[in-house]
């Protein structure tokens, strides 16, 4: 049931389509948000169509891992985080393999706030998610995100943590990681760029 097609309506022109079309045949627009990148650009309005759209499609369809996941992407770009993550962790129930699903869950956590400000448990959570998102796909923003949420929870309140946030930049390095990846990740967080890492 996690990836039954479903019909709907496009958020970007009301066409009828179904979640197993990538793009609109009308609008050209995006039916399902598969990645942030999706709705970063996008006005708020039209990120809120979208969500509503979505939202009415779960209401028939609540455990579809598709939908589950586009309306979770779209809260975050609203900054609505705690139905964020309420969706981001629906999608995780039926879909394991999905790294992009776990990564922005753990961003959705933080709240638009600095790791330093959160408490242990959710920065335990965040850290977990991303955990599993390198199980699926390795990536140096995953293991740079890691590095982010240990120097400015762990480091900066004197704790200790293995690996600690060194390790956890140089493997990002050593994998790979862009300053467009860092930029947008900060940019996406909300947070200024720690001096230090």
């Amino acid at each position: 049931m996690a990836h039954q097609i479903v019909e709907l309506t496009c958020p970007g022109c009301g066409a009828r389509v179904t979640t197993g079309q990538s793009v609109c045949d009308w609008c050209h627009k995006p039916v399902i948000i598969s990645t942030f990148n999706s709705v970063y650009d996008m006005p708020m309005p039209e990120v809120n169509k979208y969500a509503g759209v979505y939202r009415k499609a779960l209401a028939e369809n609540p455990d579809n891992t598709d939908l589950n996941n586009s309306v979770a992407m779209c809260y975050l770009k609203l900054k609505l985080y705690d139905k964020a993550i309420e969706a981001f962790e629906k999608a995780m129930e039926d879909n394991f393999d999905n790294s992009e699903t776990f990564f922005y869950a753990a961003i959705s956590l933080l709240k638009g706030k600095k790791a330093f400000y959160q408490q242990k448990e959710t920065i335990d959570k965040a850290i977990e998610y991303v955990n599993s998102a390198n199980m699926i796909e390795p990536l140096g923003i995953y293991y740079y995100f890691l590095s982010y949420l240990k120097f400015d929870f762990y480091k900066r309140k004197f704790l200790n943590t293995s690996p600690n946030y060194q390790q956890e930049l140089a493997t990002a390095q050593q994998i790979g990681l862009s300053p467009y990846d860092v930029d947008q990740l900060y940019k996406i967080l909300e947070v200024e760029h720690p001096a230090g890492i």
